[in-house]
């Protein structure tokens, strides 16, 4: 199921990622650069609770819509953590513990699938909680202005990129001490 509905719009994540990018290289204001790419953003992050959504709703959940999902996801995000070390707007040490997290837990994630012990590593709340802070803190460092006359979006992306960042640590040692005792018995069972 490479061509369904839910795919192609897994799909537009990864193809935002230049658009919001580039953004910020074309010759226009500041302000109206960081508006558009805050917008790109939202509506393309929205398509990740979308297309879940309509894969359900139309029977078209399939395993490389499943493998991709999360993918786009970390890339989109990535892409625009990078963004916003670039412009100054978020610490390079919170960029290395987002981006690093990623990287292990994806790799932890693939070889836990090998071994047959997926569901060791399966997605928990508090993933799930660092992925809230991230989407909110993403568009409103892009943003960085103040909303609505009185929201500074700098500081509370800021902040809320540091929650992001701290659950992202404390995420991944979830992950890692859910998977020990599984790697502990695979390491003895092959030695």
């Amino acid at each position: 199921m490479f061509w369904t509905v839910p795919t192609l719009m897994t799909w537009t994540r990864i193809v935002a990622i230049p658009w919001i990018v580039g953004v910020f290289y074309l010759p226009i204001a500041p302000t109206t650069g960081n508006l558009v790419a805050t917008v790109l953003f939202v509506v393309f992050a929205a398509t990740d609770w979308l297309d879940g959504y309509l894969a359900r709703k139309l029977n078209q959940v399939s395993a490389f819509g499943a493998f991709l999902d999360p993918v786009a996801d970390k890339i989109l995000v990535c892409a625009c953590v990078l963004v916003l070390v670039h412009l100054g707007r978020a610490d390079v040490f919170v960029g290395l513990i987002i981006i690093g997290r990623e990287i292990a837990i994806s790799a932890l994630r693939e070889w836990m699938a090998q071994i047959g012990a997926a569901s060791s590593v399966a997605v928990h709340r508090v993933g799930k909680f660092k992925t809230i802070a991230q989407m909110v803190a993403i568009p409103f460092l892009l943003y960085d202005g103040t909303l609505l006359g009185v929201l500074p979006t700098r500081l509370w992306g800021t902040v809320l990129l540091w929650v992001a960042a701290v659950l992202t640590v404390w995420s991944m040692v979830y992950y890692l001490r859910k998977a020990l005792p599984v790697i502990r018995s695979k390491v003895h069972t092959t030695a």
